[in-house]
């Protein structure tokens, strides 16, 4: 059975840092582009950031680029999202999704639609 489960959420003060980890079972990371999502209440769902099957290639969002960092070790079937810098509008549910390989190299990587597999999602809330 096809699962991605996320993992790393928390409260954290603006500033702050946090690493969320998306851990994947039930089939060949390596095939698979890896996209971070988030939805804040009453928001549409976001795209973060993807990284590509190998993991030489990445996309960030202009409002994440330079703060949040993507990787991935397909050995160990987990996906990273390393976030820096933190501030009370990254407060969301973060999501990751696995969607096909080449979603990473087109234009519209961030439309939540192209991806085929979901985890549950984790709580991110940064605030004083």
């Amino acid at each position: 059975q096809l699962q991605l489960v996320e993992s790393g959420g928390g409260l954290v003060q603006p500033g702050g840092s946090l690493r969320l980890s998306c851990a994947a079972s039930g089939f060949t990371l390596g095939y698979y582009t890896i996209g971070w999502f988030r939805q804040a209440p009453g928001k549409e769902r976001e795209g973060v950031s993807c990284i590509s099957n190998s993991g030489g290639s990445t996309k960030y969002a202009d409002s994440v680029k330079g703060r949040f960092t993507i990787s991935r070790d397909n050995a160990k079937k987990t996906v990273y999202l390393q976030m820096n810098s933190l501030k009370p509008e990254d407060t969301a549910v973060y999501y990751c999704a696995a969607g096909p390989g080449l979603i990473y190299s087109s234009a519209t990587w961030y439309d939540a639609a192209r991806y085929n597999y979901w985890g549950q999602g984790t709580q991110v809330t940064v605030s004083s």
